[in-house]
């Protein structure tokens, strides 16, 4: 018995097929075109399969279109937020947190140990800081998508972009041009006002440091007398200490190793297509201090999450 999984994003579509061990079988990937319905039931053509799954901005569409075809096979949809989560967990089983920043929009989601979604932070109403942003500043300098990240990572500054706005950022970036900056120190500003809008939005969904736990307990019990908060907020005050201390120390000894990195008990999955930049993966890493994991093809582990969740209804 195999399940499909199917992501139909703003720029590409992707299928996932899995068998009862949940080992990948298949999978498959095109463009969305103007046609996304079209173009996802040539892509699942010659696929067998018991049960699908949608998921991706186009999922609706497609499980309307899919209940009209000659085809047995029971269709349901998932959010992108589920999708994502289950299929980075099965990329990497320690996965806390995931930063997904596809075509149009951009999502940070945390996890439990169970795969669960704790907390989501999307950012859906405009192309900034997502894939679409990219690739109009990568055509503006005149540079492909493919090689907008590593002829960034050739520049020797970061020019400053003061606008987001995918608009605004055009004008400014023509402007610049025009006053003869370097397109490689434009490129690598442009990617930097993209890494501290997706830090900002992994910061808002991070999961709490494990010592605070016993202060956030004693403040939401009611019943709790003052000498107990005081002694858990003096034990946080201990415990803070302690990470500064910590950090500190990571710190320096990630400036003389080079390579070396302390994710202070997280473990940050990278999905989507700018994941296959590796300008904005070195980005965000120096930035939170830890190592960015990535799948082998980021682009894929939303489909890969739905055929798991599929198999598993």
């Amino acid at each position: 018995m195999n399940y499909a999984g199917i992501d139909i994003g703003s720029r590409t579509i992707e299928v996932v097929v899995i068998n009862q061990s949940g080992d990948i079988i298949e999978s498959r990937q095109s463009d969305t075109t103007f046609d996304p319905i079209s173009e996802s039931i040539k892509l699942l053509d010659g696929i067998e399969y018991e049960r699908i799954l949608a998921t991706g901005y186009g999922r609706t569409l497609f499980e309307i279109a899919h209940d009209n075809l000659d085809n047995d096979a029971k269709i349901m949809t998932v959010t992108e937020i589920k999708a994502h989560a289950r299929g980075a967990q099965a990329f990497f089983p320690d996965v806390s947190t995931i930063l997904d920043i596809g075509g149009q929009d951009s999502k940070a989601i945390a996890i439990n140990g169970k795969g669960r979604v704790k907390k989501f932070e999307m950012n859906d109403r405009c192309a900034a800081g997502t894939g679409k942003f990219l690739e109009i500043m990568a055509k503006t300098l005149g540079f492909t998508v493919e090689s907008f990240g590593r002829e960034a990572l050739e520049a020797k500054n970061a020019l400053t972009i003061n606008s987001m706005c995918t608009v605004f950022a055009e004008s400014e970036v023509t402007s610049l041009i025009a006053k003869g900056a370097v397109p490689r120190e434009i490129a690598l500003g442009l990617h930097v006002s993209v890494m501290k809008r997706a830090v900002a939005m992994l910061n808002r969904v991070r999961m709490p440091v494990k010592n605070l736990r016993d202060l956030k307990e004693a403040i939401s019990t009611q019943k709790a007398s003052d000498d107990q908060k005081e002694r858990c907020a003096q034990k946080e005050r201990c415990a803070q200490k302690e990470r500064d201390t910590h950090n500190e120390r990571a710190t320096q000894e990630k400036r003389g190793q080079e390579g070396k990195t302390d994710n202070h008990g997280e473990n940050i999955v990278f999905t989507g297509g700018v994941a296959n930049n590796p300008c904005m993966i070195k980005l965000i890493s120096e930035k939170l201090g830890c190592e960015i994991l990535v799948p082998e093809n980021p682009q894929m582990v939303g489909a890969l999450g739905a055929a798991l969740l599929a198999g598993e209804q």
